[in-house]
């Protein structure tokens, strides 16, 4: 089997602040240095970097420690023979991506924070970073920087909206469901205004509605309209933007006294015309008609002894909205939305996993204590796996396109960024 695991200390000269959504850095490992307030014009504005320079002999070495992964299964195609764990190939001097080789590459960036990440969200090819303690930014485009944008608040989920000028979070001590305004986030990096921190709050961000106690939310586009579906303790919120000149989330529907406790939601779209929540719990998966405000399981574990821990809601590719893959605990079933098993095949990942998401190659992702498997969203079948050298807690963090990023748990003293490039199968 072909293994790689690429890092490097160099980054490519910057390119812009927020650039195209499909750019993405030549860099396998970025220089991220402190998180002091410094203005970035010079990294993220400035495009006359000279090249960076050969690697002197104990970068080698840091380099190699850093090789903490193993990779089985990628491009292998049940033919020649296998490799062993000893031809790990390390690339410490990395040039462009090599478009014809079948194998991921999982890089990390060497800032370390201090705090737990909880959250992150990609912005341009920028890195927005949500963390018990504030809010940051990773420069990406540039020489790996990290700024701090707010501090002593804790930011728990969000999702950048950029044709919105609009950041989503669910943050602070009574997790409420915050909107910022990216241009408002972008001028406290530049410094460019100079309004007085009153001002700057009251014209930074809005709150959506009064809710607060938010577990998780989902941001849906349907037709021209963009929903955001929000869970809460006991009830469900539907909300709708309004552009101009409203420019913000506006209540639409609400879903309360629910039977299950609702821990992860999402909006389906069947045959493009009827909307409907699927939502999971400690006992199951659910439904909720928008139409005719109908509650419903879809499907209720009876395997199972106690609570399950609800991962992932995936709407299966050309499906028009009616089949589905609901990952718990170790395992996922193909069910459609009334209730249905649709498919006689159980995914099953080789353990428990702390983190499950549906990636844009079309492909689901599990992140264990011992390895990171990938499999094919339609069959389960297994698509390849990443072995730790030694067992440690990820949590995946987001994802566009092929770039998949996720982060190590806080141990002793910090925790970091890891991001993969994944081949579509």
């Amino acid at each position: 089997y072909r293994a790689a695991v690429s890092s490097s200390i160099h980054s490519t000269p910057s390119k812009s602040f927020i650039a195209n959504s499909n750019s993405s850095p030549q860099s396998t490992t970025s220089n991220s240095s402190s998180s002091r307030h410094n203005s970035p014009n010079q990294s993220i504005n400035k495009n006359n970097y000279s090249q960076p320079p050969l690697l002197p002999p104990h970068a080698y070495a840091l380099q190699q420690k850093q090789r903490s992964f193993l990779t089985f299964g990628f491009g292998a195609g049940g033919s020649g023979p296998s490799r062993r764990e000893s031809h790990v190939n390390v690339n410490v001097t990395p040039t462009s991506h090599d478009a014809s080789s079948d194998t991921p590459e999982i890089r990390k960036y060497k800032k370390r924070f201090n705090s737990e990440i909880l959250c992150a969200a990609l912005w341009g090819v920028n890195l927005l970073i949500g963390t018990e303690n504030g809010l940051m930014l990773l420069d990406r485009s540039g020489q790996g920087k990290v700024y701090q944008l707010i501090s002593r608040r804790r930011f728990q989920q969000m999702e950048v909206l950029e044709g919105q000028n609009i950041l989503v979070t669910i943050s602070g001590k009574k997790n409420r469901v915050r909107v910022y305004y990216l241009s408002w986030l972008k001028s406290k990096i530049l410094r460019t205004d100079g309004l007085s921190d009153q001002v700057e709050r009251r014209n930074g961000w809005i709150n959506v509605g009064d809710l607060q106690g938010a577990v998780h939310f989902k941001i849906v586009k349907y037709e021209r309209i963009k929903f955001l579906v929000i869970a809460l303790k006991d009830s469900i919120e539907i909300y709708a933007w309004a552009p101009k000149p409203y420019h913000k989330f506006m209540a639409f529907k609400s879903f309360g006294e629910l039977d299950h406790r609702p821990l992860l939601v999402d909006l389906t779209i069947e045959d493009q015309s009827r909307l409907k929540v699927i939502y999971g719990s400690a006992e199951g998966f659910h439904a909720v008609d928008l139409d005719s405000a109908t509650v419903y399981d879809i499907y209720l574990p009876k395997h199972t002894q106690g609570p399950i821990i609800p991962h992932c809601i995936v709407a299966l590719p050309n499906s028009n909205g009616m089949q589905l893959l609901l990952c718990y605990d170790n395992e996922g079933v193909y069910v459609n939305t009334i209730g249905r098993v649709s498919k006689n095949i159980v995914l099953q990942w080789g353990e428990m996993p702390t983190s499950v998401a549906y990636i844009g190659t079309g492909q689901i992702m599990g992140w264990g204590n011992k390895a990171i498997e990938i499999r094919s969203v339609e069959t389960g079948h297994l698509d390849g796996v990443f072995m730790h050298k030694k067992a440690q807690r990820l949590k995946f963090l987001c994802e566009r396109n092929d770039k998949v990023f996720f982060s190590s748990a806080k141990g002793a003293s910090s925790c970091q960024i890891y991001f993969m490039t994944l081949n579509k199968p």
